[in-house]
């Protein structure tokens, strides 16, 4: 302390201490001007460029961000659409599947009841005919028999055997026929 104490009586030193406190020496002032400028031209020319170029790097990478998620929102868009458009075809390819489907029901339903409608005709037609020949079997069958069990109690009535066959069947036509045109006349038996 004493060194300081000595310098400051020294003369010009005392000054700088006494007289202005706020003021700088001039030797501190130099060598601080001398060492802000030498770590400004550091700062300037290796700190500053690199700075800039972190800085420029980073708002590449940002606004590349951007663009990259501007083309990833507009092909998300674009899909969306697309997905859109192709919901919309489907649900009109559906509904023409659903028309064509209904169209073919109903015009499987009216072959099915053309085909109906004709196996019924046919079964019916096949019925009437096979009616129609057991009728007549039976007609033939029923002359045969009436004219046997009429020719019996007709011989039975007259006494004598009418087993002639072609006379038989003669007289048994003869009656049937007449039975049908309704030329028959009843004659009660008692009455003569």
């Amino acid at each position: 302390m004493q060194a300081s104490f000595v310098f400051a009586e020294g003369g010009e030193e005392g000054f700088w201490a006494t007289a202005a406190p706020i003021i700088p020496h001039p030797l501190e002032f130099f060598f601080g001007l001398a060492t802000f400028a030498l770590l400004y031209v550091v700062v300037k020319q290796k700190v500053v460029p690199r700075l800039e170029q972190i800085y420029a790097e980073r708002t590449a990478a940002i606004e590349g961000g951007m663009n990259k998620a501007e083309e990833a929102q507009a092909q998300a868009q674009a899909a969306l659409e697309q997905y859109q458009a192709q919901l919309i075809e489907a649900r009109a390819e559906a509904s023409r599947i659903r028309e064509d489907a209904k169209a073919q029901g109903a015009q499987i339903i009216a072959e099915m009841r053309e085909q109906a409608a004709a196996d019924a005709s046919r079964i019916t037609e096949t019925a009437h005919k096979q009616i129609e020949a057991e009728r007549q079997q039976a007609v033939v069958s029923l002359r045969g028999d009436v004219g046997r069990m009429s020719t019996e109690l007709a011989g039975r009535i007259v006494g004598e055997s009418l087993e002639d066959e072609a006379r038989q069947r003669n007289i048994v036509e003869r009656f049937l026929a007449e039975l049908e045109s309704g030329d028959v006349v009843r004659e009660k038996v008692g009455d003569a």
